[in-house]
């Protein structure tokens, strides 16, 4: 699909200044633009890029001052990152506009479904689902029975969600999700083998969330893992039985949460971080990449190190560790000055 650069600044309430009949039909990076491209600039240290790039259409800040000829033609807006980011979504939009039912696929006739549905081939809907308006479901997605999904949220390719789950309004399940699979309950016997304790709660998923690739979310014991509203997930994360999330929190890849753990709202977890289970922690908490939480953590606090602790306390402490070494050596020489006299 094309679109010209008149177009684009109508979309993005700019000024074109140059071809307003040039055409684009892809987007680049501005050192790798070619003709036929479109691409932006806001940050200045890519300034020099601007006068060699072939992309034939470049959104600037209104405020950008050309300092030699360009051979791409201008859209000045007032935030270029931001309007580039527009286009972005407006583009994925598009792109993502599928509709119909494709064959094979299975829908049971108890399931129920608004307008805009799009089914991939070979995707399965089961008994009692409920799916809302312009819900798309990629193929060989699964959709276990008495699932509820509400409006505009996608379900892309080889996502599992088992039964009983409830989704949300425009929430994103990215490929190879797992929503609703059995919480890691095992009781040990006397033997010393283990009797599985069935899990026999759901998910919970409010609107706005996005969910990575390869994540699993965990359906309770009793009661509802919960995923609140705008909560982000990254790919390859474990959230466990009975967790709760957030609002707006947003968790790194490859982190794992334990069971019954409730995580308050706009917190900010990095990567491979370990959260142990039954723990509470408060809103706006932010925790740096690979720490271990062992402990309830109060609202605001900073954290880092396994076990963590306070962040400016493990820097202090870091810098202690790394002269750890020299420490020591001095520590004894002066033990042999004491001991020889």
């Amino acid at each position: 699909m094309k679109f010209t650069a008149k177009q684009i600044a109508e979309i993005l309430e700019g000024k074109v200044e140059g071809n307003p009949e040039a055409e684009v039909s892809e987007l680049a990076k501005i050192e790798e633009g070619s003709e036929g491209s479109l691409t932006f600039l806001s940050n200045p240290k890519y300034n020099s890029f601007l006068y060699t790039t072939n992309a034939s259409v470049t959104i600037v800040n209104e405020n950008f001052e050309v300092e030699q000829p360009v051979n791409t033609t201008l859209i000045k807006v007032k935030d270029a990152y931001k309007a580039f980011s527009t286009l972005l979504e407006y583009y994925n939009q598009i792109k993502l506009n599928k509709s119909g039912i494709e064959n094979p696929s299975f829908i049971a006739k108890s399931a129920t479904y608004g307008d805009g549905l799009y089914l991939g081939a070979f995707a399965y809907i089961g008994d009692q689902v409920k799916l809302g308006e312009n819900v798309k479901v990629y193929p060989n997605a699964y959709i276990g029975d008495n699932v509820q999904i509400g409006d505009n949220t996608t379900i892309f390719a080889g996502v599992k969600i088992y039964s009983e789950s409830i989704i949300g309004n425009d929430v994103t399940i990215h490929s190879g999700a797992v929503v609703g699979a059995d919480g890691f309950g095992f009781s040990p016997g006397e033997t010393g083998a283990y009797s599985k304790v069935p899990q026999i709660g759901n998910v919970i998923i409010e609107d706005h969330v996005d969910i990575g690739a390869g994540t699993t979310i965990d359906r309770a014991t009793l009661g509802s893992t919960v995923i609140k509203k705008g909560v982000k997930l990254d790919n390859h994360i474990q959230i466990a039985h009975n967790v709760e999330i957030g609002e707006n929190t947003a968790i790194a890849a490859q982190t794992g949460v334990a069971g019954s753990t409730k995580i308050g709202k706009n917190c900010l977890i990095g990567g491979q971080v370990g959260i142990a289970g039954h723990l509470t922690i408060g809103d706006r908490v932010k925790i740096q990449a690979q720490s271990g939480i062992g402990r309830d953590i109060k609202d605001d606090e900073m954290l880092q190190g396994s076990p963590a602790f306070g962040y400016g306390d493990y820097n202090k402490s870091y810098i202690h560790f790394k002269n750890l070494p020299k420490t020591m050596k001095l520590i004894h020489q002066l033990d042999k000055k004491i001991n020889n006299g």
